[in-house]
């Protein structure tokens, strides 16, 4: 699974150009959580093209646009669309479920 490191400076650009579907996923170096999330969901068979980076604790500017308030925060993009928050559990099981809810939904303009 190919992984991105994004930054305040390239989030929206990035996200916008990029084909396929973007498991957008903020953490921090802090938190036990992100630091599992970092070092699994790579080798999970999740129905994305790639796992988009981004350290909450050096981009503020993106925590705060899509209001992430508690670590690890999933998103979901497809073709440029944003598809919202995934609350789920951080299995391959219940990650693909939440991934195809939320992509069955209307999209959203990125925050």
């Amino acid at each position: 699974m190919n992984e991105l490191e994004l930054t305040d400076f390239d989030i929206d650009h990035r996200l916008l150009e990029l084909p396929g579907t973007s498991l957008v996923i903020f953490t921090s170096v802090g938190c036990s959580s992100c630091r599992w999330a970092r070092r699994e969901l790579p080798g999970l068979d999740l129905p994305v093209d790639r796992v988009c980076w981004i350290d909450a604790g050096n981009n503020g500017g993106a925590v705060q646009r899509y209001s992430v308030f508690h670590l690890p925060a999933l998103f979901v993009v497809r073709d440029g669309e944003f598809y919202g928050t995934l609350h789920s559990r951080l299995t391959v099981t219940e990650l693909s479920a939440a991934l195809g809810r939320a992509l069955s939904l209307e999209s959203e303009e990125l925050p």
